[in-house]
C-alpha cells in the first residue's frame, strides 16, 4: 500500500540540490565540457564520491529510445549516444569507412592511431569466445557486438579522451576505450535511430562506467531517470543516490551472461496475485518495451482481456504500433484518456522484504498516434528471447533507478524525472 506525502519528499528535495550544484546555470553537460579551461585534476586529487550527470533525450513513444550527449575526443566532438544498461560496449559510428551508418560522414568518428591492439587485457574481455587469441597480439582488436532486436555492430577498439565535469567542480579527461563501429546493421519495421551509437552501462569490464571505477574517479554505481514526458537525467557514481526511501533487491549473479538481472518475482495484477510467479527480469534501459515469456505473457493478456470486458474498447488490428491495441468510441490523445479503464500491475521480489515495482496503468500503456492504446508489454519468445523477460524502458518511466555493482544490488523509487527548474 502506497502512504503519499502532502509535501516534497525528502529524498526529492536532496535529488533536486545534487542535480542543481552539477548543473548551476544549464543541464547540458556537454555545454560545459566544451567551454571549461580548467586543467585536469589527477586521479589521486580526485573524490571518488564525486558523479558525472548527462541530461537525457528522448522518449518511449513515439520515438522508442532515450540518449545522451557524450564529448569524445580532443578537441572533443559530441555524439548522441543510446543509453544501454543491457550491454557493456559503448561505440559510435566509425568513418573507416562506414557501412551501415546513419549519421553523415563528417559527424562519424575517425580513428588516429589509436587502436586498441589485440594482446591489450581489455581486448581479451570483449571476446565472445571463451578462449581468446591473438594470432598477433599488435594488431588490432576487433568487437562484435549484437542485440536482442536482432542489431549488431562490428568494428575495432579504440582509445581516447572523453572529457568529463565532476559533481565537486574538476573537469577529468579520462583516456576511456571504446569501440569504432564499421559495420551495423538493424532489424525491424521502423528505421534505424538517428543516434550515432550505444552508451553500454553493463557491470562488464568494458563499460564506461567500470574503466571510471577503475581509474578511481567514481563509485561503480549508475543509475536514470526517464521522464514520461520525455527526457531525464543519467549519473555514474554514488552522489545522486538517496540515503532513504530506494526499494533494493540483489542483482542475481550469472556463470554466463552478466547482466542487471534480478528476481524471482511474482506479478500482481489489481492488488492480487497471478499465476505469473518466480520471473527472472533483466533491468534493461536498451529496450523500448518490457518483454515477458509467452507462458507469462498470455497469462497477462488473458487478465487484460477479461478485465476491460463490458468496457467501451474493442480490438484495434489495424494499428500496426503494437502487436496488442485497443481502439474506443473517439481516438484517445493521451494516457490520461485510458488509465481508468485499465488496472495496475505490480512486481513482488520475493528474495527482498517489501520490494514491490509498481506499474500503473502509464508503466504499461501507449497512445499511438493512431489514437489507439497499446499493450507495452510484448511476447519475447516469439523475437527469440526465449524465457528471458526484460523490464523495459516503458516500465521504468517516472523512477529513479540505481544500479548499484559494488553492493550488487538494483534500487527504484518514484520520482519526478523532468529537467529541474532554477530556484
Amino acid at each position: 500500500m502506497d502512504v503519499k506525502s502532502r509535501g516534497i519528499p525528502l529524498t526529492m528535495v536532496l535529488l533536486f540540490l545534487l542535480l542543481s550544484a552539477i548543473f548551476p546555470t544549464s543541464f547540458s553537460e556537454a555545454d560545459q565540457v566544451l567551454n571549461s579551461k580548467k586543467p585536469r585534476p589527477s586521479a589521486s586529487v580526485l573524490n571518488v564520491g564525486s558523479s558525472v550527470a548527462f541530461q537525457i533525450q528522448g522518449n518511449v513513444y513515439p520515438l522508442g529510445y532515450y540518449t545522451v550527449t557524450l564529448a569524445i575526443g580532443n578537441p572533443p566532438k559530441l555524439y548522441d549516444l543510446d543509453i544501454d544498461t543491457g550491454s557493456d560496449l559503448t561505440w559510435v559510428q566509425c568513418d573507416a569507412p562506414c557501412k551501415g551508418c546513419t549519421i553523415p560522414r563528417d559527424r562519424q568518428y575517425k580513428p588516429r592511431g589509436n587502436l586498441v591492439k589485440c594482446g591489450d587485457p581489455l581486448c581479451a574481455a570483449i571476446q565472445t569466445a571463451p578462449s581468446h587469441h591473438c594470432a598477433n597480439p599488435n594488431g588490432q582488436c576487433d568487437y562484435e557486438v549484437e542485440y536482442a532486436d536482432q542489431g549488431s555492430s562490428m568494428g575495432a577498439l579504440v582509445r581516447d579522451n572523453i572529457p568529463l565535469k565532476l559533481s565537486n567542480g574538476s573537469l577529468a579527461r579520462p583516456v576511456l576505450a571504446f569501440g569504432c563501429g564499421y559495420d551495423q546493421t538493424h532489424h525491424g519495421n521502423s528505421p534505424p535511430p538517428s543516434t550515432a551509437g550505444v552508451l553500454g552501462l553493463g557491470n562488464g569490464k568494458t563499460s564506461i562506467l567500470s574503466q571510471l571505477y577503475s581509474l578511481g574517479l567514481i563509485r561503480n554505481v549508475v543509475g536514470h531517470c526517464l521522464s514520461g514526458r520525455g527526457g531525464g537525467f543519467l549519473f555514474f557514481g554514488d552522489q545522486l543516490v538517496p540515503q532513504s526511501g530506494v526499494v533494493w533487491t540483489p542483482i542475481l549473479q550469472s556463470s554466463s551472461v552478466k547482466h542487471y538481472k534480478t528476481g524471482p518475482a511474482d506479478l500482481f495484477f489489481n492488488g492480487k496475485p497471478t499465476s505469473v510467479k518466480g520471473l527472472e527480469l533483466i533491468f534493461d534501459s536498451g529496450s523500448s518495451y518490457t518483454y515477458f515469456n509467452s507462458q507469462a505473457h498470455k497469462a497477462l493478456v488473458d487478465l487484460v482481456t477479461n478485465d476491460i470486458k463490458g468496457k467501451p474498447l474493442s480490438r484495434a488490428t489495424d494499428d500496426p504500433s503494437l502487436p496488442i491495441c485497443w481502439k474506443g468510441p473517439k481516438p484517445f490523445k493521451s494516457l490520461n484518456d485510458v488509465t481508468n479503464y485499465f488496472k495496475p500491475l505490480a512486481l513482488s521480489f520475493t528474495k527482498s522484504k517489501n520490494s514491490l515495482l509498481q506499474l500503473p496503468p502509464q508503466a504499461y500503456l501507449i497512445v499511438t498516434k493512431h489514437g489507439n492504446v497499446c499493450l507495452g508489454i510484448l511476447d519475447g519468445t516469439e523475437i527469440g528471447l526465449g524465457n528471458t523477460n526484460i523490464i523495459g524502458d516503458i516500465s521504468l518511466q517516472d523512477k529513479l533507478v540505481i544500479y548499484d555493482n559494488e553492493k550488487q544490488q538494483i534500487g527504484w523509487a518514484s520520482a519526478k524525472c523532468d529537467r529541474p527548474s532554477k530556484s
